[in-house]
């Protein structure tokens, strides 16, 4: 069992700046199947989550790109950055002038890894394990999500959740490397980039990625026969 996540995230990786996001510094790690057999064996655990935290994916760099390019689409506002990961969005949401920023995550090295990350650039995120899936989220006004739509299953349950939000009145955005699961309606692209990516997690060096934002059925037109709102 680690009983340190913290010591174990700082032992495991490097604090370096993000490739495409390089205001923002990480602990990030040089390569994903070694940490997470690591990861398994520290634990005695088998079938745990990749380490989604150690690393700076596709999606959230372009989504904290988006942010720290617009500021005026988080400050003054109350933000949550969901599935953070390794809170990279969210310290980008806290850097452009959010007034207060949660990061949410299931995996406790995330949330341990939040932290550091965000008191390695100077800025404050709450940190949460939590999942929030079906939660109104009435305290929000803006919903960030980057990389979330590469799991079917994933997906069919998120999206309607999030058209729940933004009918709700908060504005829901996603930054998605063209994973199988993007929803392809209710939807409103604001701006695409070609982010550079590690070579062990993609099958690419650079990723074309779209900052979208999610809507509903009264706000943008659906829908593909079947299965509306994925390719």
């Amino acid at each position: 069992m680690i009983a340190d996540p913290a010591r174990f995230i700082t032992e495991q990786t490097r604090l370096s700046p993000v490739a495409f996001v390089p205001e923002i510094r990480l602990h990030q790690a040089d390569e994903a199947t070694a940490l997470w057999h690591l990861t398994e064996a520290t634990l005695g655990e088998a079938d745990l989550p990749p380490p989604f935290w150690a690393f700076a994916w596709a999606g959230g760099q372009g989504l904290a790109r988006y942010v720290l390019d617009h500021p005026e689409t988080v400050r003054g506002k109350r933000v949550l950055d969901f599935a953070s990961g390794s809170g990279l969005v969210a310290i980008a949401a806290a850097m452009a002038g959010a007034a207060h920023v949660e990061a949410v995550d299931i995996d406790p090295f995330a949330v341990a890894a939040i932290s550091l990350n965000a008191a390695a650039n100077g800025v404050v995120v709450a940190a949460c394990r939590a999942d929030r899936i079906g939660e109104d989220l009435a305290g929000v006004d803006v919903l960030l999500a980057g990389d979330v739509f590469y799991d079917r299953g994933f997906a069919a349950a998120l999206l309607p959740w999030l058209q729940q939000v933004a009918a709700r009145g908060a504005t829901v955005i996603a930054g998605d490397p063209d994973r199988a699961y993007a929803p392809v309606a209710h939807r409103r692209d604001l701006a695409r980039y070609d982010v550079p990516v590690h070579p062990a997690l993609e099958d690419a060096i650079v990723k074309n990625v779209r900052v979208l934002q999610v809507g509903n059925s009264e706000l943008f037109q659906s829908a593909l026969p079947g299965w509306p709102g994925f390719a």
